[in-house]
């Protein structure tokens, strides 16, 4: 829990009573390695927090695993767009190793919401992060190399680098395997 309190109060200002009602409205929960947490076509009913752990987000396209989205410690995922509209969601979300999350429901989330402004505001700072994180790789997309992407990816997300499968690594560089493969034999540190 205080990982998350920790995260919140980086972004917001909170008074002892939002401190309360966080630990209150949160589930702690532990997920094993490879579990998935949602799959496409179910309603997202959860924002996740992870304290501890890394979660991948990826959607299947004509059979092919996209991963768009890896989270890792203090990190919030969710398929926002099932979550706000309770619509299928097209994303999965998949634990890569073991995971301690932190979790509100959709109704806690509401009650959370009508106890004043921060809820709503929380949720558009989340939102703009991870819009701008999307947009920075989409950038990325259009300025780096394969080669660029790699090292910037090691650089700015070691445990994930350390951590993630270089299927998964290489998807969401936008590569496949054999690609990152020959990369990184070129990298030495």
């Amino acid at each position: 829990m205080r990982n998350l309190i920790n995260s919140l109060k980086s972004r917001v200002s909170l008074t002892l009573d939002e401190v309360s009602l966080i630990e209150k409205h949160f589930e702690l929960i532990d997920i094993p390695t490879n579990t998935i947490i949602l799959k496409s076509g179910m309603v997202e009913h959860y924002i996740h927090f992870v304290s501890s752990g890394i979660v991948k987000g990826y959607q299947n396209i004509d059979g092919k695993i996209v991963v768009q989205y890896l989270a890792d410690d203090n990190s919030f995922f969710t398929s926002l767009d099932s979550f706000m509209t309770e619509t299928p969601s097209l994303d999965y979300f998949e634990t890569v190793v073991d995971c301690r999350l932190l979790r509100v429901s959709k109704p806690d989330f509401e009650i959370l919401r009508s106890y004043n402004d921060f809820w709503s505001n929380l949720v558009e700072i989340i939102t703009n992060e991870h819009l701008n994180q999307k947009i920075e790789r989409v950038q990325d997309f259009q300025t780096l190399t394969a080669k660029g992407r790699y090292l910037k990816f090691i650089k700015n997300n070691p445990k994930l680098a350390l951590n993630v499968s270089i299927e998964n690594m290489a998807s969401f560089l936008g590569m496949e395997p054999q690609s990152l493969s020959r990369i990184r034999k070129q990298v030495t540190f």
